[in-house]
Parts: structure tokens; C-alpha cells; sequence
């Protein structure tokens, strides 16, 4: 229950990053690697919640009480105090890097005012570096301004089940990163350090992980598109997944679009050729062991 003055909703982002990097220092003194993975829970986007994860959430939603701001987190899920506004935050994007001790996480959270995202913040844990930006304010950064794909340096998402459109784009760049913080990996972008930055075609990102990356990219210049080539917007359905492409130009991120489309055509055509045409009135016949000779 929020009682007495309540502070301006704008400060809300950013005490919300106090309260994660504080939580996450204090984390990771404090427990090993296995246990700040350890599953305590399901979250609401449908994915486990490890011990860091909740620890570093819980220290965000006691910051952000008093702002009396809707809160969507990918633990919690959508937590309506009926305001017109909402902070949506993820507050450890990186976990498997911040448990490990890999000095690459982030807090990450954009607020939205009557379903358009207005502000961003970005905040590097280990170097405490961050990013910031509000539709209000002048630009503090701008993109690199590249166009074109070939001989780009891009960031993306590992391959998970299907490889297609990670290789397409591999060809194409001149330098590849996997760097495991979408939101980081977003910022550079906007600092012009990365040409672009994606998941190319895993469905791996949530709401939580674009939102900042909405703000910082846009008002650097960039754009920030799902694959299928429309904007990312404001929604409180955490378990939406997307493919996010953060890119310095409107160009690039057609392009790369275009290259992880045809990349995935080319892997179905792959798969087709490859599988077996059985007829739909004969027997499948029963596996049996592969000879030594036949391994593949």
C-alpha cells in the first residue's frame, strides 16, 4: 500500500536500477554459481526463475512501490496499480553471464506512458556503465549510420535449434559477437560501438528485453524491428516471443531481415529434401540399430 507524498513516476526507472545493481552485487557475493541458478520458481513468462533473478526482482519492486507504477517483469508478470503508466524491466538480462561471473549483465526497463515507451535505461553491472534516453531529450549518442550488411560488425543470439539464419548473417558480416545481453548488446548499438544487434530467428526475446532498446536505438538514429518487419510496441503479455533486430539504419534492419528469412527458406528446403517420403498407405518401418560402418 503506497501512502504519504508519492514521488514523481520519471524517477521510477532509475531507482529501479539502483535497487538491481545493489541486489545483483550483493547476489553474487554472497552465493556460487549453482545456487544463484537454482530454479526457485516458475515465472510468469513461463520460463524458470532462478535464485538471482528473484533476489535482484524482489529489491526492484520494494524501489518502486511508492511510484505507484503498473510494474511488467518476467518473474511477476504484469502488476497493475492502475496508473498510466508502467515500468517494464527485466531486471537481470544476462543471468546465465552474472552467475557464472561473466562480466556481461544488465538491468534493463523503459517506462511507458499510455502504451508508448518514453524512457530507457540500460545499466552494465560489472563496469556500472549506462545508457539513457527519453523521447523528451536530445539524443546523448548516435548510431554507427551503416547501411549495409556486408562488412558490418553485428551482435546476435546463439543458434538454438535451428542454425539457417545465424549462418546467412555470419557470411555477410565482417565481425560476429555473442556477447548473452540482448539489452548491452541493444545499447552498444545506439553508441554506435555495434552496427546491429539480433536474434536471428529463435523467438528468444520478451517485451522485457526490447523495451529500453526501443528508446536508446530510436533516438540514436537506429530502429528496432521484430523479424517480421514491424515495430516492437507496448504490451503486457510477457509470454509474446519475438525475434528483435536493433540496427544503426532503417536499411540494415530490412536487410538482415531479409537475409534471416531467406536463410530459414533455405534450411526448409534442406529439411524437406532430406526427410523421408514415406506413402500414407504403407508401414513405417520399425527403427533399427545403424551399423558402425553408417554412423553420420
Amino acid at each position: 500500500m503506497i501512502t504519504g507524498h508519492t514521488p514523481p513516476p520519471e524517477r521510477a526507472l532509475r531507482a529501479a536500477a539502483d535497487a538491481a545493481a545493489v541486489a545483483w552485487q550483493q547476489a553474487v557475493a554472497l552465493f556460487g554459481r549453482d545456487e544463484l541458478m537454482a530454479t526457485v520458481r516458475q515465472g510468469a513468462d513461463e520460463t524458470a526463475t532462478t535464485r538471482l533473478d528473484d533476489i535482484v526482482e524482489a529489491a526492484v519492486l520494494r524501489a518502486v512501490e511508492p511510484y505507484g507504477v503498473n510494474v511488467l517483469s518476467e518473474e511477476i508478470g504484469h502488476l497493475d496499480r492502475g496508473s498510466d503508466k508502467t515500468l517494464v524491466i527485466d531486471p537481470v538480462d544476462g543471468t546465465g553471464n552474472a552467475a557464472a561471473g561473466v562480466p556481461f549483465s544488465a538491468f534493463t526497463g523503459a517506462l511507458a506512458y499510455e502504451g508508448r515507451f518514453v524512457e530507457g535505461l540500460t545499466r552494465w553491472f560489472d563496469t556500472g556503465r549506462e545508457w539513457w534516453a527519453h523521447v523528451d531529450h536530445p539524443a546523448e549518442s548516435a548510431t554507427s549510420g551503416r547501411r549495409a550488411l556486408d562488412g558490418a560488425i553485428v551482435s546476435m543470439i546463439r543458434p538454438k535449434l535451428r542454425a539457417d539464419g545465424f549462418l546467412a548473417i555470419a557470411r555477410r558480416a565482417g565481425r560476429v559477437r555473442v556477447l548473452g545481453s540482448s539489452s548491452i548488446e541493444a545499447a552498444l548499438v545506439a553508441a554506435g560501438a555495434l552496427d546491429a544487434a539480433l536474434d536471428p530467428g529463435s523467438d528468444t526475446h520478451r517485451i522485457v528485453d526490447l523495451a529500453a532498446a526501443v528508446v536508446l536505438v530510436e533516438r540514436a538514429g537506429g530502429v528496432v524491428l521484430g523479424i517480421d518487419g514491424r515495430p516492437v510496441r507496448f504490451t503486457t503479455d510477457i509470454t509474446g516471443r519475438w525475434s528483435g533486430v536493433a540496427a544503426a539504419t532503417e536499411e540494415l534492419a530490412l536487410e538482415i531481415i531479409d537475409v534471416v528469412q531467406a536463410g530459414a527458406r533455405v534450411g526448409e528446403d534442406r529439411l524437406d529434401r532430406l526427410s523421408p517420403t514415406i506413402a500414407p498407405d504403407r508401414p513405417v518401418a520399425p527403427d533399427r540399430p545403424v551399423s558402425q560402418g553408417s554412423r553420420r
